[in-house]
């Protein structure tokens, strides 16, 4: 695709939003509108030095493209209300369900190829397995009102591309949902409480010397083993780089619902390993209760199942949790710089 190409970014003043602006940047694209609430001033320094063309409110955003009617290539949707303690239905809704709805829309109206992010928080518990066969995703049960705004987009989409041949239904040129897993990676300094183990373990071993994981409230998991898939940012920007980059040679990339995690479960105290191992320190860890609110809802163990999106042609190599992290902790936390 020709440099020149204008590419939408939501959430782009977010965790993976950023750095994936950043990577376009460094690949050489700068024609970007970059939409989001950009009202966190505690989100303003993921953008400090990223090249674009405007940015633009979130909710003004359909407005400023019936007013506009610029002329866009391809969409990145990767905006959404992330916090999975948050239980108003209605504000996933919103965000994640009637928002992501409008750019599906729009994206089918004007021939727009769409990259949108789902979640690993649709399989739930994990009791259907972690597999992204898109005929077991209406059977999936989310655990909090986040994985089940994610999961109706889910749903609600593949259904548009099932009934592409009726005359009411419009669907993209080419779409993918990715379904992240657990992401961790620079410019997550905003995020607060939603920010990952690895960003928590490293303050604490800063100001503590020790790191405190959550006990297991559930049999045949020891304190620390409760298991995730932990994939770095970057290996997350690589694979939604990989579907332009598709549409660049061939004008289309595979379309569906797609895993993005390493394929590998790894403990938290694995993570915490690696993390003291970053800060070339021997691992200290205390086991503490886990918040009543959050018990009931807990992901004991996930991993995906990758072999679909190897198969549609993604085989780089991954980072494994200790390359991860070791790269995070040196070259991000301890000089506090972003990505």
């Amino acid at each position: 695709m020709d440099k020149a190409t204008t590419i939408v970014v939501t959430g782009a003043a977010g965790f993976i939003g950023s750095c994936l602006v950043s990577f376009l940047n460094q690949s050489g694209y700068n024609n970007l509108f970059l939409v989001d609430d950009f009202s966190d001033n505690e989100k303003e320094a993921n953008l400090a030095g990223k090249k674009f063309l405007q940015k633009v409110e979130r909710e003004v955003f359909f407005d400023w493209l019936e007013t506009r009617k610029p002329f866009i290539n391809f969409i990145y949707h990767i905006g959404a209300r992330t916090d999975t303690t948050e239980f108003d239905y209605s504000v996933h809704e919103h965000l994640n369900v009637d928002y992501s709805k409008k750019i599906w829309n729009y994206c089918a109206a004007n021939n727009v190829p769409l990259v949108y992010a789902s979640s690993a928080a649709t399989y739930g518990s994990g009791e259907m397995g972690y597999s992204d066969d898109e005929s077991l995703i209406n059977n999936l049960k989310p655990l909090n009102p986040y994985g089940v705004s994610k999961n109706e987009f889910d749903k609600w989409a593949l259904r548009q591309a099932q009934d592409k041949n009726s005359m009411n239904t419009k669907t993209p040129p080419s779409y993918a949902g990715l379904k992240f897993f657990n992401v961790y990676g620079p410019n997550e300094y905003h995020k607060g409480r939603m920010a990952s183990v690895i960003f928590h373990s490293y303050h604490q071993i800063k100001q503590n010397g020790f790191v405190k994981l959550f006990k297991s409230h559930k049999e045949g998991f020891k304190d620390g083993e409760q298991l995730r898939d932990f994939i770095y940012v970057k290996d997350v920007i690589s694979i939604c780089y990989w579907f332009l980059e598709n549409w660049s040679m061939h004008k289309q990339f595979p379309s569906g619902i797609f895993n993005v995690g390493t394929g590998v479960a790894r403990t938290f105290n694995d993570l915490v390993k690696a993390t003291f191992a970053g800060l070339d320190e021997d691992a200290r860890i205390k086991y503490i209760d886990m918040p009543e609110d959050i018990r009931n809802t807990y992901q004991y163990y996930t991993r995906a199942e990758m072999q679909k999106i190897q198969n549609a042609g993604y085989t780089k190599k991954l980072y494994s949790l200790e390359e991860g992290v070791n790269d995070y902790v040196r070259n991000y936390l301890s000089p506090k710089k972003y990505y």
